[in-house]
């Protein structure tokens, strides 16, 4: 493999591993402020206990969150240096945002969250808790603005004296329309995920007999909450297809393995398996018309192939790498043991839902770092090879490792289940008693 190959490997590796726990930390972070709302409003203790549970089961996540995060925006400066120099001035302002704006907001109230019960009045630890879940939306939202200027770099401009793209409209960088619609989408499957994790754990709960009240409650709320973030996904997955109909031509192509431009509207591939040698798709199953509505929205434009595009695509390279020279550079469920079932085996789709969507979204750029501005072998650092493979293999060891600890300290907390795992400990037990 050669530099770019492994710099774009380490990167993807390190996100996939963050992405993890992420979608979690999103759809926790709202269901705490939901089950802390309905203790403040009934003043019952089993909500309290609720959320404090769950909330274990957060702050896990969190802390292996933050820990994979940070070290993917060192990435920016070891192994694409050239990007962030020729692009920095736009995408470094929503990573300053983020850490200023989201991650101190979310730092300070997870403090309050977890150690501030007996010294807050409930409203006032109820507004913490809230706070809390807007402050890890606020990170996701400023995150996907970068990500989505990635995708369709609006709002900037090309300064031919400095050799950067830098900001020219910063209202148009914060609505861009793909990052608007990634978003949505990515919170919305963030909170589907924390639903099924507090139902498949909740389901099985009630399978073992254990915790009964508890789980029914637990099921009570992820089930509502999760059936309207699923019929969210469904909607705003539908304007992230037609986002990207307009703005990421080559990804609708790469997924429908359509080789050439077809007479609009397309017809959608629901199976086929390709061939890169002849630039074929054998045994495929179409649905006409579908692909240029979903892409689209009319019936009278085409959506073009990937020959087509790739062939635009060298053009643009091949002009831009001259450029660059010239410039140089429901309530009875819980009785239904098939529905527990469900529930519990439900419990890594939502993961590898996620996983795959970013895969489809940031491979679906590709030749392009930044689309249609820079081609992504231009952005690695002037660095070797061996220096990203001894990186590379010491991020997915250390992931690994944090991955490993993460999932005891989960199966150890739900094993206990809530009345063991917010007992205090024998010793503070017998401080307190006297």
């Amino acid at each position: 493999m050669d530099l770019v190959e492994l710099s774009r490997l380490q990167f993807a590796v390190t996100a996939l591993y963050h992405f993890i726990f992420v979608p979690l930390t999103l759809g926790l972070s709202v269901l705490l402020g939901i089950m802390e709302t309905v203790y403040v409003m009934t003043g019952r203790q089993i909500w309290r206990d609720l959320t404090k549970f769950w909330g274990i089961l957060f702050g896990i996540n969190f802390a292996m969150g933050v820990a994979t995060g940070i070290t993917m925006e060192f990435q920016f400066g070891t192994n694409w240096a050239y990007y962030s120099q020729y692009v920095g001035d736009v995408f470094g302002a929503p990573l300053a945002l983020e850490g200023l704006m989201a991650f101190f907001l979310e730092a300070t109230f997870v403090g309050l969250f977890f150690f501030a019960w007996d010294r807050l009045s409930k409203v006032q630890h109820l507004i913490a808790t809230w706070l809390l879940a807007i402050g890890t939306n606020l990170s996701a939202l400023w995150i996907l603005i970068a990500n989505g200027w990635m995708q369709y770099p609006v709002g900037a401009r090309f300064n031919a004296d400095t050799m950067r793209m830098e900001v020219a409209d910063f209202m148009a960088v914060l609505f861009n329309p793909v990052a608007q619609a990634k978003f949505v989408h990515t919170v919305s499957a963030g909170y589907v995920t924390g639903s099924i994790f507090v139902l498949a754990i909740s389901a099985w709960y009630l399978l073992k007999g254990r915790h009964v009240e508890f789980a029914k409650r637990s099921m009570t709320v992820a089930a509502s909450f999760g059936l309207a973030s699923a019929l969210s996904v469904v909607v705003l997955g539908d304007e992230s297809g037609y986002t990207a109909g307009e703005n990421q031509k080559m990804k609708i192509a790469a997924i429908e393995a359509m080789w050439h431009t077809e007479p609009a509207p397309a017809s959608f591939t629901l199976f086929g398996l390709p061939d890169l040698a002849t630039h074929t798709t054998e045994y495929e199953i179409r649905v006409p018309w579908m692909l240029g509505l979903v892409a689209t929205r009319v019936t009278d434009r085409p959506v073009p192939g990937i020959s087509e595009l790739v062939g635009e695509a060298n053009t643009r390279i091949r002009d831009g790498l001259i450029a660059y020279r010239a410039l140089s550079a429901r309530r009875r469920l819980d009785q239904y043991r098939p529905y527990l079932w469900t529930a519990f085996l439900s419990l890594p789709l939502p993961w590898i839902a996620a996983e795959l969507g970013w895969i489809v979204a940031e491979y679906g750029r590709q030749p392009w770092v930044i689309v249609g501005v820079l081609p992504t072998a231009l952005g690695v650092s002037s660095t070797t090879v061996g220096n990203v493979t001894f990186s590379l293999l010491g991020f997915a060891l250390f992931y690994s490792a944090l991955l490993v600890v993460d999932l005891y300290l989960l199966r150890k907390y739900i094993r206990l289940g809530p009345e063991e795992a917010l007992s205090p400990p024998p010793r503070m037990a017998e401080v307190a008693a006297e």
